[in-house]
């Protein structure tokens, strides 16, 4: 019987489809028929939660980055992200990039020079356009956009990498939530995550469009005279929109990583001209003497919250930027799992925290220090009016005081138009997984995506509500962490049992095979799945085969002139192999009361504890289990344990 073709809408989820799409409408109508009131509805809940929640901000943040660094110094650091066979799909130059355009390449462009000036021009303590402020001014820049940021973004690329391949759980946001609620995740409580995911998604790229096409348009006026206009932006994010559509359509490999590649060739090539342009000397200098300062300084600003001298900085700033990561680590965190199947947690956490952000600082410590030199040592105060007037222009205000600034600024302005295109297309991407059931997903659905956004980024456009959508981007961070803080508990409860199945198969005893009458495989089956006993049945174990084999080793170690004693103690025998000067060899086996694995056969309701004879070295319990052992065992498991010992103490033993 022939089978059925499939619906075009069978990859759909619908309930995380839907309704995103139904919120996104209600969103659009509300701004259309009410843009006034709905902006100042959002931007004073912004601040309520800006003045309410700025502790909670912070504290999170500094959680997330604390926790990283434990994870990746930790054993749990040498889990693969994947099977343990498996290998990297992306080359480290290709990851790299793919890495730098998905996180933040977009706003380096928009910020790199204009944010240095602000914060020199109204700096959060101090005078401003002085000395202190330009040093003070990068030292901020750097905190906005360095261990911090990536670390929101690491937090959910490692989660949702992890739980992906390593568990085969889908690649989404409710996977992260799986230690936790469990197989709750494929009901309405992972919809609803998923959901919230992919409207944060979608406002944030909107709201990148929306905001990018200004710097777009700055730098088509300044190169060709174009009018800067709602008219003349509307066509560039339809241009953009239409590129990101391409690469859609050529899939990852073929079109995001390719673009991604070239955005990074071009941003060296202007990072390197602005180098040599410039004072190179002045750029080597400050730039190392910032990011000096920003790490020493690195946990004073990670906790300042300015609660002795509240100005209103941090909300519209630090805080401002943290909501702004968070809000944005869905996508970002998703995307970034996607390209990082078979790397260590280690190599994914150095990899995602430290690369990006040491680029970042070079990018945001060059291109920040040539403008303050500008300012500072050539007296170009224009710089200074232009940013304060319209930020998007500073990048090419900024080139204009340098050589051949008309090529510099048309390459500045295809690098931030390909910058959009890639963050239109990973946003598609990433929205498309939340909304499908497979990534095996027909071509329409990550079109639909990229032309809903493109049309809400227009409309918001023309009615004013850009505004309106930033603050209600910012909203969303605040149960995003909450969110987030719920996926690190469950990161480190699985990584905990990962990393306790792991030191189990490289360190559990095994039983010994006995060298006069080996066992046949069926009599070590039923060896070590007889597992309950009760404590009569292991002390009379310890008094007869331990006492047995622990009297034939003080036999044969006595003929070779050593002193060994046994004795009783507390639940158990000891043997004791007298080194005199140096530490002695101790060997117990201990009744110890366990709790036997439930699937075991002989498991019965009317009895309540089991014992096991564990042995016990110096250094404490070995936790393994000598019950049923044969005295040949014991013994082949004495020395084992005694030619350790010895081993140690060659490697301690001073030469007189």
């Amino acid at each position: 019987m022939p089978s059925k073709n499939p619906s075009w809408f069978a990859n759909v989820n619908p309930n995380v489809f839907l309704s995103t799409v139904a919120i996104i409408f209600i969103f659009l109508v509300v701004v259309v028929l009410a843009p006034n009131s709905f902006e100042l509805i959002t931007k004073n809940l912004n601040q309520w939660v800006t003045d309410s929640f700025s502790w909670f901000y912070v504290l999170s943040v500094a959680i997330f980055l604390i926790l990283l660094i434990y994870i990746a110094l930790s054993d749990m650091g040498k889990i693969k992200l994947g099977p343990d066979h498996s290998q990297p799909n992306y080359s480290n130059a290709s990851w790299f990039a793919l890495l730098f355009t998905a996180g933040m390449g977009i706003g380096l462009m928009f910020f790199g020079v204009a944010e240095p000036v602000m914060h020199y021009v109204s700096p959060p303590e101090g005078a401003g356009e002085t000395i202190q402020a330009a040093q003070q001014s990068m030292r901020v820049t750097f905190f906005h956009w360095g261990f911090h940021a990536w670390a929101i973004y690491t937090v959910v690329g490692l989660a949702l990498a992890y739980f992906a391949y390593r568990h085969n759980l889908p690649l989404k946001i409710r996977s992260a939530l799986y230690p936790i609620i469990g197989e709750k995740i494929y009901g309405p409580i992972g919809d609803a995550v998923d959901t919230f995911a992919t409207i944060g998604t979608v406002f944030g790229v909107a709201t990148t469009l929306g905001f990018g096409v200004t710097q777009i348009n700055s730098g088509l006026n300044y190169l060709f005279g174009i009018q800067q206009s709602a008219s003349t932006q509307v066509i560039l994010i339809i241009v953009v929109s239409t590129m990101a559509s391409m690469s859609v359509f050529l899939g990852l490999d073929k079109g995001i990583k390719r673009l991604s590649e070239l955005n990074l060739i071009l941003v060296l090539t202007l990072l390197l001209f602005v180098f040599f342009a410039s004072s190179s000397i002045y750029l080597l200098q400050t730039t190392i003497q910032n990011a000096g300062q920003y790490v020493s300084n690195l946990f004073a600003m990670t906790f300042n919250l300015y609660a002795y001298q509240p100005n209103g900085w941090i909300g519209g700033w630090t805080i401002m930027y943290w909501a702004w990561w968070i809000s944005w680590s869905p996508f970002v965190g998703m995307f970034i799992a996607r390209v990082s199947k078979g790397r260590t947690i280690r190599e994914f956490i150095v990899g995602v925290l430290l690369i990006p952000t040491g680029f970042t600082l070079i990018w945001m410590g060059f291109m920040g220090n040539a403008a303050l030199y500008s300012i500072l040592h050539e007296a170009n105060h224009s710089l200074v009016v232009a940013v304060q007037r319209d930020s998007s222009v500073a990048l090419f205000a900024f080139l204009q005081s340098l050589p051949f600034s008309s090529v510099m600024s048309l390459l500045a302005t295809c690098l931030v138009m390909l910058f959009f295109v890639t963050s239109a297309d990973s946003g598609a991407l990433v929205t498309d997984y939340l909304t499908a059931k497979s990534e095996n997903s027909p071509i329409w659905q990550r079109l639909f995506w990229t032309v809903l956004m493109a049309v809400l980024a227009i409309v918001l456009l023309l009615v004013g509500g850009l505004d309106a959508l930033q603050s209600a981007t910012m909203m969303s961070a605040l149960p995003v962490t909450f969110i987030m803080l719920l996926i690190c508990w469950g990161l480190v409860k699985a990584l905990r049992l990962d990393v306790i199945k792991m030191n189990a198969l490289q360190e559990a005893r095994i039983t010994p095979r006995a060298i006069q009458n080996p066992r046949s495989w069926q009599q070590r089956l039923g060896l070590i799945m007889h597992y309950p006993h009760t404590e009569t049945e292991v002390s009379q174990y310890i008094q007869t085969e331990v006492s047995k084999a622990f009297q034939s080793v003080q036999k044969e170690f006595q003929r070779r002139k050593l002193t060994v004693t046994i004795r009783s103690i507390t639940d158990g025998l000891e043997l004791r192999v007298d080194h005199h000067d140096e530490i002695n060899f101790i060997y117990q086996v201990v009744i110890r009361e366990t709790v036997p694995p439930r699937f075991m056969p002989e498991m019965t309701a009317d009895e309540i504890s089991y014992y096991q004879a564990e042995v016990f070295l110096k250094e404490g319990g070995q936790n393994y289990d000598v019950m049923d052992w044969t005295s040949d065992d014991l013994l082949q498991d004495i020395i084992d344990q005694y030619e350790r010992h010895l081993h140690f103490l060659s490697l301690v033993r001073t030469p007189e």
